[in-house]
């Protein structure tokens, strides 16, 4: 058996039935636990977006956003929307939306436990999964092992996928060799990660706005150009989401699955990840970086995910796989080899010749950037974890050394496996968080009852660990101020 043949069946074992049932049943959960508050919450969770200020320990309720959108944007919402499409469908993009809207509520849960949790380290703040596993659930070994998991993703799994994309988008658009791209991206993002938590944190709020901005605005003209055969395209997609549509009507199955997938990869909600950021916020009630962190996915997938569908979707520029017969196609525009952002190319390109391919290569470069400067920072999050005590701290370099070899190396993979890598990273700690996250939910329902009383007296709410019952939050309980 290849190395190839392993990865796939490692693949096909994280990602099966069970983990899509997992993420689709945890988001209904939630979403009923909270009363939906994914939509009773809008207008809180946009107000609470520009609310708060950095201090010497946290970086402001925006900045944390701007992380964990770093995190969230990035080659999913280019290439993995794609990807999406091919092995899907076009139906793949309404369970992008479904698994957005349910795992709004599960962002929500895993942000506020994030929070809840958070340790002063260094005088900084941290948190994320294996604090809130150890200190809520007080199983010390699940949280070593999902820091390990993570750390493994973030350095070696996940950057192949970015740097992947990059390399193909830039190559495609300015011939540039892939192993160029990696050293010029590995030598910025050096520039960075070598500063810290708080640089990360100023580069991502000026860039992230920039970027999605830009990017959104660019579908909104093709979209403008089109807009008669909206109806069109949302009567595509919900038809195939259903079988309803005959050239897609056999992959069902397959477009529930790639869209879970692709969604989960993209906007994250209930991988673990955000609850590294939203644990640095400076915040007076851990319930406002969950509701920020919440909209947060509707940023990425609703927003920046949809925008790629449709500008693929409008213009015809897609194809599909049969997956009965490997190789062949039910629907095919493009030649064979256009991988994942060669669709997105080829979209634009195909309304402004001469700037499409260029345009979503550079777009994807700032995507990318962002979204390896999130890797690094969880990555450096549960390293710190796993050496509370400082002791080894040259290991934060070896991290760093390693984590800008890999995007050079990831610009050599081909796309099929640096996508199944990635998928196995995510996998793995969606499969480790989400089962956390259920086992201990009651402190997050908890602050949220606590914070919407409080709304109701009309005060700005303030967090209280020890009159709510809640153990261990060694923060909010004052033994860490």
């Amino acid at each position: 058996m290849s190395f190839a043949d392993i990865v796939t069946a490692v693949n096909d074992f994280v990602w099966g039935l069970p983990l899509v049932i997992l993420c689709l049943g945890a988001g209904v959960y939630f979403s009923v636990r909270t009363r939906f508050l994914q939509v009773a919450f809008i207008k809180e969770m946009v107000r609470l977006l520009f609310k708060g200020k950095e201090s010497a320990r946290g970086v402001s309720s925006f900045q944390a956003f701007a992380i964990a959108i770093s995190g969230r944007v990035g080659t999913g919402n280019i290439a993995g929307v794609a990807t999406a499409i091919v092995l899907g469908g076009p139906g793949a993009v309404f369970w992008m939306w479904i698994i957005a809207f349910l795992g709004a509520a599960s962002a929500y849960v895993e942000a506020t436990l994030g929070q809840i949790y958070k340790q002063v380290v260094n005088n900084e703040y941290r948190g994320g999964p294996s604090y809130y596993i150890e200190k809520g659930l007080g199983m010390k070994w699940y949280a070593v092992i999902f820091s390990i998991a993570t750390i493994f993703s973030m350095t070696f799994f996940l950057p192949a996928v970015q740097s992947q994309s990059i390399a193909s988008g830039m190559e495609t658009a300015f011939n540039v060799a892939p192993l160029y791209t990696g050293m010029a991206v590995a030598v910025a993002l050096a520039m960075v990660i070598f500063g810290g938590v708080k640089r990360i944190g100023h580069v991502a709020q000026v860039v992230v706005p920039f970027m999605a901005i830009g990017y959104i605005l660019m579908a909104v003209v093709i979209i403008s150009m089109n807009i008669t055969h909206v109806p069109d395209v949302f009567r595509l997609i919900v038809k195939s989401a259903f079988g309803l549509e005959p050239a897609f009507a056999g992959i069902v199955g397959v477009a529930i699955s790639a869209g879970v997938k692709r969604g989960i990869f993209s906007n994250e909600a209930g991988q673990g990840t955000a609850p590294h950021a939203a644990s640095a916020a400076e915040v007076s009630h851990p319930v406002k970086q969950g509701l920020v962190q919440a909209f947060s996915v509707y940023i990425d997938t609703l927003f920046v995910c949809t925008a790629t569908a449709f500008m693929i979707l409008f213009t015809d520029q897609y194809n599909v796989a049969d997956p009965a017969n490997p190789g062949s196609f039910l629907w095919q525009n493009l030649p064979a080899g256009v991988d994942g952002p060669g669709f997105t190319q080829h979209a634009v390109e195909s309304v402004f010749e001469g700037f499409g391919n260029g345009f979503v290569a550079i777009s994807l470069l700032f995507f990318v950037f962002t979204t390896l400067m999130a890797y690094y920072y969880m990555a450096e999050t549960n390293l710190t974890y796993l050496d509370q005590n400082g002791r080894h701290p040259w290991l934060i370099n070896i991290l760093r050394v390693v984590t800008l070899g890999t995007i050079i190396y990831g610009t050599t993979v081909t796309a099929g496996p640096a996508w199944q890598l990635g998928d196995i990273g995510v996998g793995i700690m969606a499969w480790l968080n989400v089962i956390a996250i259920l086992l201990l939910q009651k402190p997050a329902l908890k602050a949220l009852k606590d914070y919407r009383q409080q709304q109701k007296e009309g005060k700005d709410p303030v967090f209280d660990a020890t009159a709510l019952g809640i153990k261990n939050a060694d923060y909010w309980a004052g033994k860490e101020k």
